[in-house]
Formats: structure tokens, sequence, C-alpha cells
């Protein structure tokens, strides 16, 4: 386990705080409960590349690029 430090504001300690009074659980314990939520929430969330040099023109609907058709285009291949 490795040690961190981590600023908060008033109200988010505060809010910790009680969370603690509530839960009966260790700061840190919440602390990482909240980490894994949020690392949970974005990995699992698969990646949507868009544009690709189409502009900002709102005519052409943005396309969703997977990571196959990025790489074989950077690599210079056609579809």
């Amino acid at each position: 386990m490795k040690k961190t430090s981590v600023y908060l504001s008033d109200d988010e300690d505060q809010a910790l705080n009680r969370a603690v009074e509530a839960t009966g659980l260790a700061r840190s314990a919440l602390i990482r409960e909240g980490i894994r939520a949020v690392v949970l929430a974005h990995v699992s969330r698969p990646r949507a590349f868009h544009s690709m040099g189409r502009g900002r023109s709102g005519s052409v609907k943005p396309r969703r690029w997977t990571s196959e058709e990025l790489h074989a285009k950077r690599r210079g291949e056609r579809s």
C-alpha cells in the first residue's frame, strides 16, 4: 500500500467527517472506496473518438472511431 496526501476543501472535509460518523468506517477506507468508484466508472466506459479533422460546422455528425480504425489510419492503411 502506498501513502498519499489529498487536499480537501472545508466542505469536503466536513462531508467526509459526516460519512465517517454515519458509516463507522475510517476516513481512509471511505477515500479508497471513493477512488475505486471513480476508477470503475471511468474504466467501464469505452473511449469514443470523434471528429478526426472533420471540422466543427455541425453539418456532419461526428463518427465514432474504433481504436483499430485509428491505428490503421495512423499507419496509412485504408479501410
